[in-house]
């Protein structure tokens, strides 16, 4: 299943969630339900903004994009990122609201059952979408994934309260999960928009590529080239290497050609995905940087 079929599932789960924890709320009339379905509006708004980015993502380099549209998955994560906090925010006030006006709890049952069905069909999805999301290193459908893992732990916070507000009488309890609820997501939000502005700043490529890559260069023989200034970037799901070859003065240009071709094969199947460019040099010759600032 391809990354954008996961984005198409993960809207129609996020319509379904909405309505069993919608249907939760009615039926108890808890404030702590009511955060959890709102929580589940901003799994809907972000599903479709990821979609939309992955789309575009996928779409291949133009005039105006040579390098492609891959970053567009990092405005994904931080969209839901911001969505997440301004859920917080209606969670907090209706939260405060009924704290200060108490109302008590009716069907408790049902509509707990009703949310914890919805947990199950979120745990379920975040799973997949995860392991997905790792195999094909896509930040918009991890940022959804981590999303859904953090609803199902909101979900099972509130139930574990619930429970306790039935037994105890303590109809304040409620209202104190809400605000629970809202802070917790708030840390999801925030880490959420920093990955994104990470992303957004050429970042290198992860330590384990890296290494992929240095193990690459390092099966050439040293003694006929040499490989200096490498340096990395990633995009969405795209990664970049940057490097110079230093090879004997005395080749031809058809050999030279040769061998840089055998390094971008090579480098090209130990990391899926990874664009190379490969600038040749003698070996007498060192490449002179425009400055400090360029170094890798």
């Amino acid at each position: 299943m391809q990354v954008s079929s996961y984005l198409k599932l993960s809207v129609a789960v996020a319509l379904v969630t909405i309505g069993l924890k919608t249907g939760a709320w009615w039926l108890t009339g808890s404030v702590s339900l009511l955060s959890d379905a709102l929580e589940s509006l901003v799994n809907l708004a972000g599903a479709m903004f990821a979609l939309a980015m992955v789309t575009l993502a996928a779409q291949p380099a133009d005039e105006e994009h040579p390098y492609g549209h891959h970053k567009a998955e990092y405005f994904s994560s931080g969209f839901e990122g911001v969505l997440i906090l301004v859920a917080a925010l209606a969670i907090i006030w209706a939260a405060v609201q009924r704290w200060l006006a108490p109302q008590p709890l009716e069907a408790l049952g049902l509509g707990l059952g009703l949310s914890v069905v919805s947990s199950l069909l979120n745990g379920a999805l975040a799973w997949a979408m995860l392991r997905k999301a790792r195999q094909h290193r896509s930040m918009a459908l991890e940022g959804d994934a981590r999303h859904l893992f953090t609803d199902v732990w909101t979900s099972a916070g509130v139930v574990a309260g619930l429970i306790a507000v039935h037994f105890t009488g303590w109809i304040w309890l409620d209202p104190l999960l809400a605000i629970a609820v809202a802070l917790n997501i708030v840390r999801e939000g925030v880490s959420l928009v920093r990955a994104s502005a990470t992303g957004l700043m050429d970042q290198a490529v992860e330590p384990e590529v890296r290494a992929q890559i240095d193990a690459v260069l390092a099966g050439f023989d040293p003694g006929t080239v040499r490989f200096d200034h490498v340096s990395t970037r990633r995009a969405g799901q795209r990664r970049f290497v940057d490097l110079h070859m230093h090879m004997p003065a005395a080749w031809t240009l058809g050999r030279a050609a040769a061998v840089r071709a055998s390094v971008e094969v090579a480098l090209m199947g130990a990391v899926p995905g990874l664009r190379a460019t490969i600038q040749l040099l003698p070996t007498d010759v060192e490449a002179h940087l425009h400055g400090e600032e360029d170094r890798p």
